[in-house]
């Protein structure tokens, strides 16, 4: 197959050299055929002119050796060939010398046929000897045979050249073999020229040795491709190269006139070369065509073959033998080389097949008849002659002809039976494929669907074959493209699809013939671009069902499970079931069209209909496309409406992904979104296959971010396009098509006329309804008081009765005159809401001023318009109408309606219906709001009372004077909406700053934020007790340059001014100064309380001063106390009697107590004063569990207990002060063994572990406990084990010493170290304290 001989996929660099190599090539083939034509050309000119003169006798070569060529039986005009033997060579005529073939016709030239001539010549014995000689013109037989022959077959091998290279250029095998040919019709069209003129002598030489290297060249590239030439793509030139070598080691030799025969021998070399190569091409075809997998392949070399055994044999062997000994060449020999070009070149130009395999077979049949026929003839010959003897005349015809219609009848019983073996021999499985075949056929004409095709061709492609797996693409000419029909499970047997202009399809459009793919194919250069596609199919060999205008489809079959190569016979079985199929599947597919036709018109009728009994306009649109769905395959699909007056686009039914998004209907969009508006401006149709790519191209944003195929007809109403009716498919094999686009368009036809009648009656409907709404709004207006909802409601139905876009409603601010949008409805109507306009600003400003309505239309480059909002919003007001809402001769309000939705302008009908509308809705916004304001006084009396209450509890949950002092100015700025405060205390005449809010630069140049009273407004508050407000913006007696409100504020206690409040403010408003007096008397007492609390802290802090101070100061005492108590006890001063060491051991026993307490006592001082100074560092908490383990191990063991300490390897360090860590590990361990008898167990451990006991703490902690199976602890003691001074009334925990501080200070001190500390305790069975330490990070 000639998708065998291209390279494999390779990277792109040797892609790009391989495309550039293959260029090259076809340029020097191109070049060699154009040499081929002009050597043809001129060995005919040259041919005729030697034709012209007389004939020597004998033809001689260019050295002038005669080369044996001639007739065999004696003519005149070759007297001189049977006088001389090949190597005897001509060195005289008539006397003259000749040493070349030019002096030889120069001098006949000069002669005419009938002359005589004397020719002397140099025998191969040395001999020379002279012949008489009369001269002919060239013999027409000799003519035929030497000349038309070889010129004839010459001009054919050239042509099928050229034609082979005008289809196959860019593969290699069309390259070998044109390179092939035109060496061939070198050779044979050169000829004539080699044994007359001897022009073309060393190009005839370069011609043999190509034509060799060229065989062996097509022999590794067709019809299959070697793996190893695959990936040596040099290889296949080899041959070439070793031919070109063969004939330039001959040139040399070709003119040694010193050696006339030495030539010969290198014509030998090249003739045996030759001869090779065509033994090796042979060879190669035989083995692909009975080992090769790919029965394409094998059927093409069984062809290729046929035609080669046939054409090389006879001149491969002439060739041998010539290698070994020269001999007499006979044009003849080149007549069977016409077989091989015409044979192979169709095949590789159309990959048709030859049934070889059935001519071997039936040759063989009827060659053994025909030799039964002969046998039978003689000897019944034979026996009539021996039975009648003489009498048997041999020369009776009537009597010959019956003997043999005798043998024919005697012979047909044996005939019918040896046709019946050979049959059962050689043709048992075409036999059985037949029978197949016929069951196929009947089972076919049952079919009336594809489906029912495609399962009858699986199940018996399955039955007989039994292939790995099956795919019977079709062609789907709805959707244009080619799909695999279901299998068994009813579901299709691969997803994969391939449209009409896939390179699979165009493949078998062109071809139409087998493909076979196996792990070592190479995939043609068409489809290099399906080869992942194909991969995934996982199919080897395709079989085209053809059809008339297109492939009706293909077959695709997996390898066989038997594991056997496919055949040729099976090749030709699946073409004839595929031809078969393809004819049903064309009926069947002529009926679906039918079908599909009728479902269409039957459409089309349905809408036709529809539109003439459905009046509501959606009911229109849904029908429109639920029968458009039908027909044509869908999953986006729009109507695109213009609104011609308003120039804008919106969708009147908007359907993506098959759901209908409502949301986005009516709602207008711009011009450059879609294809849609395009389809509207143009009044054409677009139909794409690349939607995204489609906007890009022309300019306009996508709307559709997963479609592919799209199309789009304009909705015609007579000769102006009112939208567009577009759909589009997120499926990316689905292909729209011409037929489908003109069946949109009959649909958008009727479309058009529907929505135009729609719009008609709407229009009617919607100005009844308006009419009904009012009244029953006017109803509804009177019935609430409450102002937002009314608000509201007045404005949705204002919008609603005249179906407009959007709508605000203003009221007018009674102090300033701005109008305040209170109320909008419409796109982007939350980001208004609040804002305020300048009086007189655009239409809703005239309305005011003009106590009228007021109507833009088409407004968009009106010089009045005021633009603000739009451009803030993005919004596009194109109509507006804005009416007063007014009470008597006041203006509270406006009413604006934007954009109606049908696209039309306001008109007087809408502008009296909105005013009557207005009037109403005037009268019951007033009584709400009369309502309102009674209502509102209230509230913000209840609101000042919560507000209070909640100030009391901020300023109240503390007792720190600063956060006090804050909480009173945030809430005064927070109340007042001044930008700068500042509050503080007196002391001596001055206020200081206790917290501030904008006097940054003002109060970092003040000493200590203490400030002198000089304002005057702070003045008078402090001289009369009565809070200040002021205008200051053209004063300089205030702190910001900016400010135009100044407010000051006295903080009383009782009667005595002790503080300030002080506001500034940039912008004149009005404050509320009674919440302010009554903000800052709440604030007096909360400052009472916060230095009453200071003074207590303080006491305590000087408490804490003392009790550090006496412990530092009876430390030392102590210590002498017990270092000389020690010195006593130990005999330093002499020895002592019993009774003294027991009064030394209870006065060291006692000291040790109090120095205990003392030491308990200073760190409780230190730490509710916050002076305990930690000392972080990482540490290790192994080597602190062993230090403290060391120290308590004497008098562990002294009490008979056991101590187990745990401590993995590989522990981090934790994050702590060592020494305070070690105080509670210390004292824990030293509670564990006072309150455990002796004997007892005692145990410390220390791990590392997730955090899992505080989630606010570090994540990774060290965790440490002490556990004992000592007393334990009552449930009611351990409720209390943390306070301060606790001891347990159990006595046998009152027979240990201890202050009831210990547990305390650990507490505190785990916790200010970011740990926690818990306990597990059981009455008389144990205790366990547990407590955490960080992890040091890093």
């Amino acid at each position: 197959m000639i998708a065998q001989s291209l390279q494999r996929n390779e990277p792109l660099g040797f892609q790009r050299y391989g495309a550039l190599v293959g260029r090259i090539l076809q340029w020097i083939v191109f070049g060699y055929q154009a040499a081929a034509v002009i050597i043809f050309l001129a060995g005919l000119f040259l041919a005729n002119r030697w034709l012209q003169q007389p004939f020597i006798g004998a033809f001689y070569e260019h050295t002038l050796v005669f080369n044996g060529t001639g007739p065999q039986e004696f003519e005149p005009a070759w007297a001189l060939y049977k006088e001389v033997n090949l190597g005897d060579r001509l060195i005289f005529i008539n006397g003259t010398t000749v040493g070349n073939s030019r002096e030889v016709r120069e001098i006949l030239q000069e002669r005419v046929p009938g002359e005589n001539i004397t020719a002397t010549v140099l025998l191969t014995s040395g001999e020379e000897r002279t012949f008489d000689i009369t001269l002919y013109s060239f013999p027409e037989s000799s003519r035929t045979l030497y000349f038309i022959v070889p010129s004839a077959l010459g001009a054919i091998f050239l042509a099928v050249s050229l034609w082979i290279f005008g289809f196959r250029r860019n593969e290699s095998a069309g390259r070998a073999f044109s390179l092939f040919t035109s060496s061939l019709a070198i050779v044979t069209g050169a000829y004539f020229n080699l044994i007359t003129t001897h022009e073309f002598t060393i190009v005839w030489t370069l011609a043999c040795g190509l034509a060799g290297g060229a065989l062996i060249n097509l022999a590794l590239v067709f019809p299959a491709e070697p793996r190893f030439v695959i990936n040596r793509p040099f290889l296949r030139w080899g041959g070439v190269l070793f031919g070109l070598l063969l004939a330039v080691n001959a040139l040399p030799d070709l003119f040694n006139f010193d050696q006339p025969t030495d030539y010969i021998r290198s014509w030998q070399y090249i003739y045996g070369f030759v001869s090779a190569s065509a033994v090796f091409y042979l060879l190669t075809n035989l083995y692909h065509a009975f080992y090769d997998q790919s029965p394409v392949v094998k059927t093409q070399s069984r062809a290729i073959l046929f035609g080669a055994v046939l054409a090389f044999v006879p001149l491969s062997a002439w060739l041998g033998y010539g290698f070994i000994r020269p001999s007499n060449f006979s044009p003849y020999l080149f007549l069977p080389l016409a077989i091989f070009p015409l044979v192979i070149g169709y095949t590789i130009l159309r990959f048709r097949f030859l049934r070889t395999d059935d001519f071997v077979r039936r040759g063989f049949m009827y060659v053994t008849l025909s030799l039964m026929v002969m046998i039978g003839y003689a000897l019944l010959v034979t026996g009539a002659g021996l039975f009648f003897n003489p009498n048997l005349p041999a020369n009776n015809a009537f009597l010959v002809g019956g003997y043999i219609f005798l043998i024919a009848i005697l012979l047909e019983p044996l005939r019918t039976r040896l046709q019946n073996t050979v049959d059962t021999i050689f043709f048992r499985g075409e036999r059985a494929f037949a029978e197949q075949l016929e069951d196929f056929s009947h089972r076919l004409t049952t079919a009336l669907d594809l489906n029912t095709i495609g399962m009858i061709l699986s199940e018996q492609i399955a039955s007989t074959l039994t292939p790995s797996r099956i795919h019977v693409y079709t062609y789907d000419s709805l959707n244009d493209f080619f799909s695999a029909l279901p299998g068994a499970n009813r579901r299709s047997t691969s997803d994969i699809r391939f449209t009409a202009a896939s390179p699979l399809a165009r493949y078998f459009e062109t071809e139409r013939l087998p493909l076979y793919l196996d792990n070592t194919a190479v995939l043609p250069a068409s489809l290099q671009s399906e080869q992942s596609r194909l991969a995934l199919l996982g199919a080897r060999l395709f079989i085209v069902l053809p059809g008339k205008e297109r492939p009706n489809g293909w077959l695709a079959l997996g390898s066989r499970l038997s594991g056997h190569a496919y055949t040729p016979r099976d090749l030709r079985f699946l073409e004839n079931i595929c031809d078969q199929a393809s004819i049903a599947i064309e009926r069947v597919q002529t009926v679906a069209h039918l079908e599909r036709r009728i479902l269409e018109m039957n459409a089309l009728t349905r809408v036709s209909q529809g539109v003439n009994v459905t009046l509501t306009f959606d009911d229109v649109l849904e029908l429109i496309y639920a029968q458009t769905a039908q027909i044509i395959p869908t999953s986006h699909f729009h109507i695109t409406l213009y609104n011609k007056d308003s120039d804008y686009f919106y969708y009147g039914f908007c359907l993506e992904n098959n759901e209908r998004i409502q949301e986005r209907e009516n709602l207008p969009f711009s011009k450059t979104t879609g294809l849609g508006p395009e389809v509207i401006r143009k009044s054409r149709p677009i139909i794409t296959q690349d939607y995204l790519r489609e906007c890009q191209a022309r300019g306009y944003t996508p709307v559709l971010e997963n479609a592919f195929a799209w199309m789009g007809v304009p909705l015609n109403a007579g000769a102006v396009s009112i939208g567009a009716l577009s759909i589009a498919s997120r499926d990316g094999v689905i292909v729209y098509t011409r037929g489908q686009l003109e069946l949109l368009q009959a649909i958008a036809d009727q479309t058009a006329g529907a929505i135009v009648k729609a719009r008609l009656l709407e229009e009617t409907q919607q100005r009844a309804h308006q009419l009904s709404t009012l009244n029953e709004i006017t109803r509804q207006l009177t019935s609430t008081l409450d102002l937002d909802p009314l608000l509201q409601n007045i404005l949705e139905n204002a919008v609603g009765i005249l179906n407009c876009e959007a709508g605000s409603l203003f009221l007018v601010d009674d102090q300033t005159g701005e109008l305040v949008f209170r109320v909008t409805v419409g796109p982007v109507a939350t980001n208004l809401v609040g804002k305020r306009l300048p009086p007189g600003t655009g239409i809703v400003g005239r309305a005011v001023q003009t106590r009228g309505p007021v109507i833009e239309n088409e407004d968009q480059h009106s010089a009045s318009r005021f633009k603000g909002v739009d451009q803030q919003t993005g919004f596009v007001s194109r109509s507006l109408m804005a009416v007063p809402l007014q009470v008597k001769d006041h203006v509270t309000g406006v009413v604006e309606v934007i954009n109606r939705r049908d696209g039309l302008p306001f008109v007087l009908d809408d502008q009296t219906l909105l005013t009557a509308f207005a009037g109403q809705a005037a009268v019951a916004i007033e009584n709400a709001r009369l309502y309102t304001l009674t209502d509102q006084e209230l509230a913000a009396r209840v609101e000042e009372l919560s507000v209070m209450q909640r100030i009391d509890r901020e300023l109240n949950a503390s007792l720190e004077m600063d956060r006090a002092m804050r909480i009173t100015l945030d809430w005064a700025l927070r109340q007042s909406g001044a930008e700068a405060g500042l509050i503080g205390m007196l002391e001596e005449g001055k206020l200081r700053v206790m917290s501030y809010v904008g006097f940054d630069d003002y109060i970092a140049s003040l000493p200590d934020q203490t400030m002198k009273v000089e304002l005057p407004a702070m003045s008078r508050a402090v001289d009369t007790g009565v809070p200040q407000q002021l205008t200051v913006a053209a004063s300089k007696d205030k702190l910001l340059v900016a400010s135009h409100t100044q407010m000051v504020i006295p903080i009383r206690r009782e009667t005595t001014v002790i503080g300030l409040l002080y506001l500034e403010s940039i912008i004149d408003s009005q404050v509320d100064i009674d919440f302010l007096t009554r903000l800052t008397d709440h604030a007096a007492i909360a400052i009472s309380n916060a230095q009453l609390y200071g003074e207590v802290q303080r006491a305590n802090l000087a408490k804490s001063d003392f009790v550090s101070f006496v412990a530092h100061e009876l430390k030392n005492p102590m210590t002498s106390i017990k270092g000389y108590t020690e010195l006593l006890a130990g005999g330093a001063v002499g020895q002592i009697n019993e009774m003294q060491t027991n009064f030394l051991h209870t006065i060291k026993s006692n000291v040790e107590r109090m120095s205990t307490l003392v030491s308990d006592l200073n760190d409780n001082s230190k730490i509710e004063a916050g002076r305990l100074r930690l000392e972080y560092k990482a540490a290790s908490a192994a080597d602190l569990v062993d230090e403290v383990s060391r120290t308590m191990k004497r008098q562990i063991e002294d009490k008979k207990q056991t101590l187990e300490t745990v401590i993995p390897e590989n522990l981090p360090l934790m994050w702590a002060d060592r020494i305070r860590v070690g105080q509670v590990l210390t004292n824990l361990l030293s509670n564990a063994y006072k309150y455990t008898p002796e004997n007892g167990l005692l145990q410390v451990g220390v791990e590392e572990s997730e955090n899992h006991w505080d989630e606010d703490g570090a994540p990774r902690v060290i965790h440490l406990w002490v556990k004992d199976n000592g007393i334990g602890m009552t449930p009611e003691d351990q409720q209390k084990m943390f306070q301060k001074f606790f001891r347990s009334d159990d006595p046998k925990a009152r027979e240990a010493p201890g202050t009831g501080l210990g547990l305390n200070i650990t507490k505190s001190l785990v916790e200010m170290q970011g740990g926690r500390i818990w306990f597990e305790s059981e009455f008389r069975k144990g205790t366990a304290f547990h407590f955490t330490i960080p992890v040091a990070e890093g």
